[in-house]
């Protein structure tokens, strides 16, 4: 190191959450359903065995902490890559760094950041080296490797998904902060309702956690030699709300939504709603998913859930947000205090299937079209009676392969 890189490496201000990122397994907090005691994965480390794998999960949830304390404890190489500024040139050296270790008797592990950036041709690329055991991967994603990571990959990698931490590792870790500054920098005085709000206000991430953490400590009122926190600041600093809302959770909230609607919860079902709203969800999408709803699980049983979900699609046009979550706040509760009837598109998904899977007839000759001139030497059209004039007179409408077919119960 130069003395350039020394002065570059003393200036720097390090995030507490890189300061107090775990060393060990032990001081890991969270995913107990991956390294819990006699977990598979913890197991497998104990072993010393690895395997290529994509950690999935939200922000703030480890994975790029968990994937260096894998390698520490395999005793392997970490190289570590970001999607978003490399590339195929960067795997290529990362494989002749890989190959030199193996001659040594030593394991390399590729960490990609974010890897669901990654292009399909820079995510093939991998591939070759994965099949023959050049070096292990581990890749972490926001988004769902089903939809974002191509089937070849996926085919040669373990998913693990990541959960949000609980609150009450949350707070463990912001008290660990706070601890940590105070040793630091001097004692803070603060009250359970600071350590409560920072736990709500990050939902699960460790990371924006800890930020509030070092940001509202050197942000308390320092006086007597003692810094005071007090909501007041924490709320000054933390003004708006964060809304996590990504990919997946666009199509996890929509579902979550149709079903306490089709459930007939109202209550759930306008939780979703705001969850949606507030995540910046384009408001015709709702609508859309209402309008689904209504024809769906509503049905027969109340055709005017229908015109109150379409309107409310013409309403939100009209209107935008905010103002758009009146009429769309009505219409679910509108659907989901309707009685429901799912008859309709048991119907015609059956009707679907028979006719996909080779039961493709025919109308009878009655039921053909007649308005030509050439029609009725075909013999379209004869015998079809005039279901106005004789109401009450008998005509099949079913092919003769069906007669007797019930689509609607």
């Amino acid at each position: 190191m130069n003395l350039f890189d020394s002065l570059e490496n003393a200036n720097k201000q390090i995030p507490l959450a890189e300061i107090l990122r775990p060393k060990t397994l032990e001081e890991y907090l969270g995913q107990n359903q991956i390294v819990g005691k006699n977990a598979a994965f913890i197991n497998l480390l104990r072993s010393n065995r690895l395997f290529s794998c994509i950690f999935w999960g939200p922000p703030g949830a480890g994975k790029t902490t968990l994937a260096r304390l894998i390698a520490s404890n395999t005793n392997s190489d970490f190289i570590e890559l970001s999607a978003v500024n490399s590339g195929i040139k960067d795997i290529k050296d990362c494989v002749e760094k890989a190959k030199e270790n193996l001659r040594y008797n030593k394991k390399t592990i590729l960490f990609i950041d974010e890897i669901h950036r990654y292009s399909k041709t820079q995510q093939d690329a991998l591939l070759p080296y994965l099949e023959n055991g050049t070096f292990y991967l581990i890749g972490s994603t926001t988004e769902n490797p089903s939809f974002q990571v191509v089937p070849a990959l996926i085919s040669r990698v373990q998913v693990l998904m990541l959960n949000p931490l609980d609150d009450e590792n949350i707070a463990a870790i912001v008290e660990k902060g706070f601890r940590y500054l105070s040793e630091k920098h001097g004692v803070i005085t603060l009250k359970q309702e600071v350590i409560d709000f920072i736990v709500r206000y990050a939902s699960g991430d460790a990371r924006l956690a800890l930020n509030l953490v070092e940001n509202s400590y050197f942000a308390a009122d320092y006086n007597d030699k003692k810094r005071n926190l007090t909501l007041d600041i924490l709320e000054s600093l933390a003004q708006e709300k964060r809304i996590r809302y990504s990919r997946q959770e666009h199509y996890d909230m929509a579902s979550a939504f149709q079903k306490s609607m089709r459930g007939s919860d109202k209550n759930a079902a306008i939780y979703w709603l705001a969850k949606m709203i507030a995540g910046g969800e384009d408001p015709r999408f709702i609508a859309r998913r209402l309008i689904v709803c209504a024809a769906e699980d509503v049905g027969l049983a109340d055709p005017n859930a229908m015109n109150v979900a379409v309107n409310a699609y013409r309403a939100v046009e009209l209107l935008g947000l905010p103002e758009g979550r009146i009429p769309l706040a009505l219409a679910v509760a509108y659907v989901c205090e309707a009685p429901k009837s799912n008859s309709a598109i048991c119907a015609i998904d059956a009707a679907l299937s028979d006719v996909v899977s080779g039961n493709d007839y025919q109308p009878p000759m009655h039921l053909r079209d007649a308005h030509y001139k050439d029609a009725k030497n075909y013999g379209f059209g004869k015998g079809y009676i005039y279901t106005h004039d004789n109401p009450d007179e008998y005509q099949q409408f079913m092919p003769d392969e069906l007669v007797g077919k019930k689509y609607f119960n």
